[in-house]
């Protein structure tokens, strides 16, 4: 990591806060460091979930390392009857994750929870968690900020089909929501709803 002997770091693991070490020895498979004092305590970040249909590699990539930068504390990928990839690798969106709290200088990485399909994300979710389903065509309110705790939903590109629509009307924690005038890509409305909920908004 092009650090030597003597070279000051940053610890962080989530719950302790940012800390400043020195290195004291460099190893092959491990590396000794020497905690020195307490740079930034530990604080709260926004309770946001994103669920999202599972797209393209490197558009899966784009979602992930944005969404963390923006803070989302969980990340459900979601396979939908329009999801056009199906392989998703856990641990290498959390590699991702992780490097992109380090640079953003965010002090938690977001659990990144394993592939499911929409009826058991659905199934699962929390009911006091309201679910904002950013749905594009339809007569809905904007999407504006929401400062409890909240998830976002995200489609593939082309939509939701008839039947998943129906399905999210079961359920009375769903809010369809728009995200603009405009159709967005997926990883774009992704970037936006996030975004959108951290904004100024009655709530």
């Amino acid at each position: 990591m092009r650090r030597a002997t003597g070279d000051s770091v940053s610890l962080f693991n989530g719950v302790d806060g940012e800390w400043q070490a020195r290195v004291v020895s460099l190893h092959r498979d491990r590396a000794v460091l020497a905690v020195e004092r307490l740079l930034r305590p530990q604080l709260g970040g926004p309770d946001l979930w994103l669920a999202f249909a599972v797209l393209k590699r490197d558009a899966t990539d784009l979602v992930v390392q944005k969404a963390t930068e923006l803070g989302a504390s969980l990340l459900q990928p979601v396979l939908t009857e329009r999801t056009g990839a199906w392989r998703v690798n856990v641990d290498r969106l959390a590699a991702i994750a992780t490097e992109a709290a380090e640079q953003s200088e965010r002090l938690t990485v977001p659990r990144i929870a394993a592939v499911r399909p929409l009826r058991d994300v659905l199934g699962a979710w929390p009911a006091d968690r309201p679910l904002f389903a950013a749905l594009e065509r339809r007569a809905a309110p904007p999407l504006s900020g929401w400062p409890r705790p909240a998830g976002l939903l995200v489609g593939p590109e082309g939509g939701f089909s008839p039947r998943e629509l129906d399905e999210l009307c079961r359920y009375p924690f769903v809010r369809a929501v728009t995200l603009g005038p405009g159709i967005l890509r997926a990883e774009t409305a992704a970037i936006v709803g996030l975004a959108l909920l951290q904004a100024p908004g009655s709530g």
